[in-house]
């Protein structure tokens, strides 16, 4: 069974080239354009894993990832933040709400794809 991977972000050009790296290595993609949409969609199927950006309207990622590590049936599922912010206030935010690592844009397909093989397989 292939394993699911929710991209959360509001550039519908990043969710389409994360979405299809993904895809085409095998794994279900579920897009989300922010935190709400992404609150709303996580809870109609099993997701792996999430890939979330930092600012986004009605819900951003950080406020996204602590909901998410406050729900109990979500707190487990790995977050990754891909995002273009750099500062290290954010990063350290990130962080200490739960994500798993801190992905830079621009970014390559291949780097998405070696992070997501890394924590899901």
């Amino acid at each position: 069974m292939s394993k699911t991977v929710m991209i959360v972000d509001d550039a519908v050009s990043i969710r389409g080239l994360a979405s299809m790296t993904l895809e085409n290595s095998g794994y279900k993609v579920i897009e989300a354009c922010d935190g709400k949409n992404a609150l709303d969609k996580i809870s109609e199927q099993k997701v792996n894993m999430v890939i979330t950006d930092i600012n986004m309207p009605n819900m951003g990622g950080i406020e996204l990832i602590k909901t998410l590590k406050t729900n109990s049936k979500y707190k487990f599922i790995p977050v990754v933040i891909l995002t273009k912010e750099n500062e290290p206030e954010l990063k350290r935010q990130g962080q200490a709400s739960g994500a798993k690592a801190w992905i830079n844009k621009p970014f390559k397909p291949k780097t998405i794809l070696n992070v997501v093989q890394k924590i899901i397989g």
